[in-house]
C-alpha cells in the first residue's frame, strides 16, 4: 500500500507571491490529493485479506508560527468565512529571513491501519505517518496609526 504525503492549500493569499500575512488567521487544509482513507484488498490462495488505513487530522508545524488542526480544515471561501475552520496558522514574522523568502510547513498526517481477512483474522498495524514540507510566503503590513487632531 502507498499512501500519498499530504498537500495544502491556504488563505489570504496576497500579492503577486501570494503571501499570507503575519499575525492574522491562515486557513490550512488539505487538498484533494490527501486521501482521508486508503483501503487495499490482496487475495493469497484462498485467503483474501483488507487493509484499511484511516487518517485522523492534519499535523502542522510552521517555523515561525503556531498552528491548531483539529481535523483536515475549510477551504477558505466567503460562504465558510462566518462557519470558520479547524486548522489554521498563525505566522510571527515575515518570511523575508528564509530562503527564496518562504516559511517552512511541516504537514503531517498519521494513518490508523486496520486489516481483516476473509479466513477470520483481524487486527491492528503499526501507525503510519506520511511527511512533507512545504513552504508559504508570509509578508508583514507595516502600518502607522495616528491620532486625529485639529491642529493645522
Amino acid at each position: 500500500m502507498t499512501i500519498p504525503t499530504a498537500t495544502i492549500g491556504y488563505n489570504p493569499m496576497v500579492g503577486d507571491m501570494q503571501a499570507t500575512i503575519v499575525g492574522w488567521d491562515t486557513w490550512v487544509w488539505a487538498t484533494g490529493d490527501t486521501p482521508r482513507e486508503v483501503t487495499v484488498t490482496a487475495t493469497a490462495g484462498a485467503t483474501t485479506a483488507t487493509i484499511t488505513a484511516t487518517a485522523k487530522r492534519l499535523t502542522l508545524q510552521p517555523k515561525d508560527g503556531t498552528a491548531k488542526c483539529t481535523g483536515f480544515g475549510v477551504p477558505w471561501s466567503q460562504d465558510n468565512d462566518s462557519r470558520g475552520t479547524d486548522c489554521k496558522i498563525i505566522f510571527n514574522r515575515s518570511s523575508a529571513h528564509f530562503k527564496d523568502s518562504v516559511t517552512p510547513v511541516d504537514v503531517k498526517v498519521s494513518y490508523a491501519i486496520e486489516y481483516t481477512a476473509s479466513d477470520g483474522a483481524t487486527g491492528t498495524m503499526d501507525t503510519h505517518t506520511t511527511s512533507t514540507t512545504t513552504t508559504i510566503p508570509v509578508a508583514e503590513i507595516q502600518t502607522l496609526n495616528t491620532r486625529p487632531t485639529t491642529e493645522p
